[in-house]
């Protein structure tokens, strides 16, 4: 019988990454999601049955055994950028990252893969990323020959990075950002689920790896990478930290009051701390190179989703080459 695999947040961004090259890689791979009515679209990444979505709620104990139970391997690929309700910040990425590593080593699993964060730090004002390196200290307590992966921001066709940004200058002739000399170094999301796979078959040591791609930049020359391949001129326009703090504290303040119902998907107090930080490979550290993964440049992957920002969308192409056959 193949093996199995359990991902927990295999029908996320990265988790389904993952979730596919597992499948190809002829295991059973079990997707542990909250919704999974929602994580229809994993099935096809397989034969019949090989990839399945099961509900799983990450805070409870006898869920996450249930999804453990009879794996050969777990992934954890969990995370929020903003804890609403009882899906908090300490409630998935601390105490969550530390159940399944338990829970993982008392059900004999071979091996842990566990998806963090570059920045993570237990000591940090963010509460994003000191609950990240807490998570780290308690999957490295309870499975110390855990795979532990620290991705920098990470870009692809289903990415909240990009299109993001690039959604916005649909709006008007200014781009505002947050952190303009903030350094980033983006990984390709199939880098990040080839080094994931890697952990899972034994071919990387229990270590953490800080991944990224083969050039870091600035937030400020990443808007204009990204506006020169959607064909848009857009002025960039820094807003200052104080200022970014009482801007995210407002939309704080409006989920807070509705009680998450209307949810803060534009910035947060929390993401104006991180975005103080760069967001680089460390020197010295571990990372791609090690794992034997040439990273991807962002060049090769971005034209290939972020076509339908230009103006003429899918026809940019031929506009252009219209134009030039005007010339001649």
């Amino acid at each position: 019988m193949s093996k199995l695999v359990t991902i927990f947040g295999g029908s996320g961004f990265v988790g389904r990454y993952i979730a596919r090259r597992m499948a190809k890689e002829g295991w059973r791979v079990r997707v542990a999601c909250r919704r999974p009515n929602e994580a229809l679209f994993v099935r096809p990444y397989g034969v019949p049955g090989q990839v399945e979505p099961l509900a799983c709620n990450i805070r409870d104990d006898a869920s996450v055994r249930s999804m453990i139970r009879g794996a050969d391997a777990v992934v954890n690929c969990v995370g929020v950028l903003n804890g609403i309700g009882a899906n908090t910040f300490d409630a998935v990425q601390a105490e969550g990252a530390g159940r399944i590593a338990r829970l993982a080593a008392a059900e004999g699993v071979g091996a842990l893969v566990h998806v963090s964060a570059i920045g993570a730090d237990a000591g940090a004002d963010s509460d994003y990323a000191r609950t990240k390196g807490a998570g780290e200290a308690a999957v490295r307590a309870a499975f110390p020959a855990a795979v532990i992966l620290r991705p920098s921001v990470i870009f692809g066709t289903e990415d909240h990075f990009f299109n993001r940004f690039a959604s916005m200058t649909r709006m008007g002739p200014v781009l505002p950002i947050v952190g303009a000399v903030t350094k980033f170094q983006p990984v390709h999301v199939d880098d990040v689920a080839r080094a994931a796979v890697k952990g899972v078959l034994g071919q990387a040591g229990a270590d953490v790896y800080e991944l990224g791609g083969p050039e870091a930049d600035s937030l400020r020359g990443l808007m204009g990478r990204m506006l020169h391949v959607i064909q848009r001129r857009r002025a960039v326009v820094n807003v200052p930290f104080f200022l970014a703090r009482i801007i995210g504290f407002g939309f704080d303040m409006v989920q807070g009051v509705t009680l998450g119902l209307v949810e803060n998907k534009i910035l947060t107090r929390d993401q104006v701390k991180n975005l103080r930080h760069d967001n680089v490979v460390a020197p010295g550290a571990k990372g791609l190179a090690d794992l034997g993964i040439t990273p991807t440049a962002m060049e090769a992957v971005l034209p290939e989703y972020l076509w339908r920002y230009r103006p003429s969308g899918q026809y940019a192409a031929i506009k252009d080459s219209a134009k030039n056959l005007k010339k001649a």
